[in-house]
């Protein structure tokens, strides 16, 4: 039956510290915008990650491989 007295004001401070960092998070604004992301997800980047070379040439030059051999 000791230990309750332990145990309840650990319970209050964990509950503290908690809603403290609930009420930071809202303060720095992280619940401000809950739709934008989740929205985001459904559009396609319809552009490519990398640079395409349209001539051969420029892709010739882009590979060491591809070069004059000696």
């Amino acid at each position: 039956m000791d230990i309750i007295y332990i145990l309840v004001p650990l319970s209050i401070v964990l509950l503290g510290i908690a809603v403290s960092i609930f009420f930071w998070a809202v303060k720095a604004g992280q619940f401000d915008d809950l739709e934008s992301p989740a929205h985001k997800i459904l559009f396609d980047d319809d552009e490519p990650q990398t640079p395409r070379s349209d001539s051969p040439q420029e892709a010739a030059s882009d590979n060491p491989d591809s070069g004059p051999k000696p």
